[in-house]
């Protein structure tokens, strides 16, 4: 009898494997005076609160080794420590990510991020950009298992559509988030406003960036040729192009620049960023691209 899929966002074999991963931020930014960061790293307080399977780099001191002597498998005893981190998670939903599957794969990654952080019960919240002028979609501040589902189906139901640029996007976050933590982006990017200053309030809100652009195939190598009427998926602006093939090179040129400028605006405000191909599967983003760049573990 053949198992229920549980989301139909990810397959069941890789929703489990999620849960068992966990975000490996640069630097941990929490928040002390909350007093309510369940971590399986332990700390001063000594208040079970869940278990969560062992993963390679746990700390061997908070093994249940009664459960794993009955079992045979390390389980990691969760106490309730003194700080708290915050997930906050930012979905591109405008009508550009309809292009080449980079929504789905977006979604994808939205959900894994957020499962990483309920299973090591973060606080975790999401944000979709996808109206017209600056409304945003979001999910408050969640965390544990208990939220599994509720994140989930808050993600199945986005649909993407609008022209909400992804600078503007962060500013109106900032407006309704407080807290430390991580902020994971996950846009194409290809936006005309600068990304300076919302990273810049980023920085300084006390959230280390995790920054994935992801590009659809046809974005990353296109072959074009002749004349050809470019329609921009938000505006509906046309530009017609004589040869297109002519400006392939300057075009190759403009999207290196682009993913180098998004690099070095996360790298000097001690953020990471990752430019990923939407047709790559999520097995092979998640279990080796990320953790190869020590994203997750």
């Amino acid at each position: 009898m053949a198992t229920a899929q549980f989301t139909s966002l990810l397959e069941n074999s890789t929703l489990a494997r999620v849960e068992r991963m966990r975000l490996t931020p640069l630097r941990r930014l929490t928040n002390r005076s909350r007093g309510e960061h369940l971590a399986g790293k332990g700390g001063t307080s000594t208040e079970f609160n869940d278990y969560r399977d062992y993963v390679a780099g746990d700390d061997m001191r908070y093994v249940d080794w009664n459960i794993f002597s009955r079992l045979n498998r390390p389980y990691l005893k969760l106490y309730r420590h003194e700080e708290e981190m915050h997930v906050v998670v930012l979905l591109d939903a405008s009508s550009s990510m309809l292009f080449g599957s980079k929504f789905e794969r977006a979604r994808q990654l939205a959900a894994s991020f957020s499962i990483m952080g309920l299973m090591n019960l973060e606080r975790v919240s999401i944000f979709s950009c996808n109206q017209q002028g600056r409304a945003l979609q979001m999910l408050p501040p969640t965390t544990g298992r208990p939220s599994l589902r509720r994140v989930l189906e808050f993600l199945e139901r986005l649909e993407p559509g609008g022209d909400f640029p992804i600078d503007l996007a962060v500013s109106e976050v900032l407006k309704q988030h407080r807290g430390r933590g991580i902020a994971i982006l996950l846009s194409d990017f290809l936006t005309f406003g600068a990304l300076d200053r919302p990273f810049n309030h980023l920085f300084s809100a006390g959230l280390e960036t995790f920054a994935v652009q992801i590009l659809a195939p046809e974005e990353l190598h296109p072959d074009l040729n002749g004349d050809l009427r470019f329609v921009d998926s938000e505006t509906s602006q046309t530009l017609d192009i004589t040869s297109a093939g002519e400006l392939l090179g300057l075009y190759h040129q403009h999207l290196t620049d682009l993913q180098e400028y998004l690099a070095q605006v996360c790298r000097q405000r001690n953020g990471r960023c990752l430019t990923i191909d939407s047709s790559t599967p999520i097995d092979t983003v998640l279990f080796d691209t990320l953790r190869r760049r020590g994203w997750v573990s």
